[in-house]
């Protein structure tokens, strides 16, 4: 009883944040709080992008636009570097720069105090029929960097038809990376099976990898530093922000090297969709 007094164990805590609110069971189950926080993040992201361009001036710019305009010479840059195809660039560039905001504004909800959100809903939840289970960093959950990379598998396969069309790309499915000879096919067909599936799994998987470990440190450091905090006699919710805001200074840099990282290997692959073997 005294340990149930002294709440969870450092080990039921982690577990106990590491849980999504979920719906349904088995291959179909959603976890809800990744959807909401991604698609409300990334309306978010389109609507101060919305603004700022209904809001444009040839004069002195404010600070937002003047980061929006450097976002986009920045993107449209590395676009141009990349894929050579003007046309292409038309879709691309805009696509690249969603990305980059849209995973740069997921990766920032780690930011936020690991509890903030959770204590919310712990009342909320229940409230309204609900388990308690709150995460609020989308790309920390696999389901959702993998959607992200097997929507940029989609736009690959897309530009691999429209440049080359059905049966140019057929033929290099079946003739590269080994050479164009029939018994060559299979052996073909195999790798680049296996490169399609390579870099659409390591892709989802380096933003995910990185975002949890993020969110287990963040977890560690609330635990370890408001414990120190709580014998000292400051409260625990303090403890948290106070030994997070550190680390968190740091992660600034992650979250923007992450988000680069992501939208830089979107612009490589759909290059390479542009070019032939």
């Amino acid at each position: 009883m005294a340990a149930e007094a002294q709440g969870p164990t450092a080990g039921e805590y982690i577990i106990h944040h590491l849980k999504h609110l979920q719906a349904g069971n088995g291959f179909w189950t959603v976890n809800l709080d990744s959807v909401f926080y991604s698609v409300v993040l990334g309306a978010l992201g389109c609507l101060v992008l919305w603004l700022v361009a209904k809001s444009v001036t040839s004069g002195v710019p404010g600070r937002l636009q003047a980061a929006v305009e450097f976002l986009v010479e920045m993107v449209d840059s590395q676009a141009k570097g990349i894929v050579h195809n003007a046309e292409s660039r038309k879709m691309v560039s805009p696509l690249a720069l969603t990305v980059f905001i849209w995973v740069f504004l997921m990766n920032a909800m780690d930011l936020l105090p690991l509890d903030l959100i959770p204590s919310i809903w712990h009342v909320a939840g229940p409230a309204l029929g609900m388990k308690d289970y709150m995460r609020v960093v989308p790309t920390a959950d696999l389901s959702i960097t993998m959607g992200l990379s097997v929507t940029v598998l989609l736009i690959c396969i897309y530009y691999n038809i429209k440049i080359k069309g059905a049966g140019g790309w057929l033929h290099e499915l079946l003739s590269a990376p080994f050479g164009a000879k029939w018994y060559l096919a299979p052996f073909n067909f195999l790798m680049q099976m296996i490169e399609f599936v390579a870099k659409t799994v390591s892709h989802g998987m380096r933003l995910f990898g990185n975002m949890y470990a993020g969110e287990l440190i963040f977890m560690l450091i609330a635990l370890m530093g408001g414990a120190w905090f709580t014998s000292v006699g400051i409260p625990l919710a303090i403890g948290h922000i106070i030994a997070g805001s550190a680390w968190a200074i740091f992660h600034i840099m992650i979250i923007t090297l992450q988000a680069f990282v992501f939208m830089m290997l979107t612009l490589v692959y759909i290059g390479q969709a542009h070019d032939a073997h």
